[in-house]
């Protein structure tokens, strides 16, 4: 009988093998068939995890940063809510960042424009603002206000309290593609330019200056950079008296950018949704990684194998492809944003609803 040796020889390729790679090392070459599987995945492994941030703990740690460092010196004094399953990073998705900022009474964040989009979603306090390229949005509570790409922005409060608010920017994206720029204008605040909700009385009624004139004084790819809670709770409510909710999302509204009726910005999609009293969302999937504060009411959300109480103003995140349901204890209402824009322009959005 002959002997057996395919041990042998599968052991020798082995060795070979293992030679080969030591070899290309220094060539930096490296075999992809020893990766491919966990490179080409069949479904999306997001190494982010659910997670949740109470916003009374958050803010008792934001408040006692007030009392230690200035917004002048920290610049933004801001704690950012970095996910759990990806520590150091300083994102709560893969391609998204989250902080909540406060400005205290007589301050301002110095004035500065950056490669990076950004939206502020009003936790607290009313009648500070935003400027952007000279124009003040003044802030209330659930206000949805943008700094969008390069374009100049601080933020001033002139009251008598503390201003907080949830920023969303597309800071790990832009750091994916390598292309942050950043400038100071080199004084606290910009000059004004025209009078407070200038923008949204010309852009905000879908309506436009003619383009051409003097009067189209907004950049033309991103008119509007204020959307006021009044406006998008009435729209909302309206939304939800006409029609019955959705069985996966309840009632939704999306914010657009009324210059060609897509989202707010090119890296990120916001929305709002209303979940009506004893309402349960069927179990759904996406791969957008969303970002979700409470605006009203409570409930309770599974999202994968994690469960999580919501209340007023707490913040959760949803990783890509985990599965979502949501349960309405009273009306709720939920604000959410998400890279979704990004993922459809580059052919790469899903969802699943069971």
């Amino acid at each position: 009988m002959a002997p057996d040796t395919h041990g042998l020889l599968s052991n020798d390729t082995d060795a070979q093998l293992r030679q080969l790679y030591e070899a290309m090392r220094p060539q930096h070459l490296y075999p992809l068939w020893e990766v491919l599987g966990a490179l080409v995945t069949p479904t999306p492994r997001a190494p982010t995890v659910a997670a949740k941030w109470e916003y009374a703990t958050a803010r008792a740690h934001l408040m006692r940063a007030g009392d230690l460092i200035s917004a002048e010196k920290a610049e933004r004094r801001v704690l950012i809510l970095e996910n759990p399953g990806t520590p150091g990073t300083a994102g709560i998705t893969t391609s998204l960042y989250a902080g909540l900022q406060m400005i205290l009474p007589g301050e301002v964040a110095p004035c500065h424009r950056h490669s990076q989009s950004a939206l502020r979603f009003v936790m607290e306090g009313h009648g500070a603002y935003t400027a952007v390229d000279g124009e003040k949005a003044v802030m209330n509570p659930f206000d949805l206000v943008l700094t969008p790409n390069w374009q100049w922005h601080d933020h001033g409060n002139t009251t008598d309290h503390a201003m907080i608010w949830l920023d969303g920017l597309d800071i790990p994206t832009v750091r994916h593609f390598d292309a942050s720029f950043a400038e100071h204008l080199g004084q606290p605040a910009h000059p004004e330019t025209v009078r407070p909700g200038d923008s949204s009385a010309r852009y905000g009624h879908n309506m436009r200056p003619m383009r051409g004139t003097a009067a189209d004084r907004r950049p033309a790819h991103q008119p509007l950079f204020h959307y006021p809670y009044p406006q998008w709770r009435a729209s909302l409510a309206a939304l939800a008296a006409a029609e019955t909710p959705d069985p996966w999302i309840g009632h939704a509204l999306e914010f657009i950018n009324p210059a060609d009726g897509g989202a707010i910005m090119p890296t990120i999609s916001a929305h709002v949704r209303l979940l009506p009293t004893g309402f349960e969302t069927k179990p759904r999937r996406s791969t957008d990684g969303t970002v979700l504060v409470v605006v009203e009411g409570h409930g309770h959300a599974r999202v994968g194998d994690r469960e999580f109480t919501l209340s007023e103003r707490d913040v959760i995140v949803v990783p890509s492809w985990d599965e979502v349901t949501i349960q309405a204890g009273s009306d709720l209402v939920l604000f959410g944003y998400s890279d979704r824009t990004a993922q459809e322009k580059l052919g790469l959005y899903r969802e699943r609803r069971a």
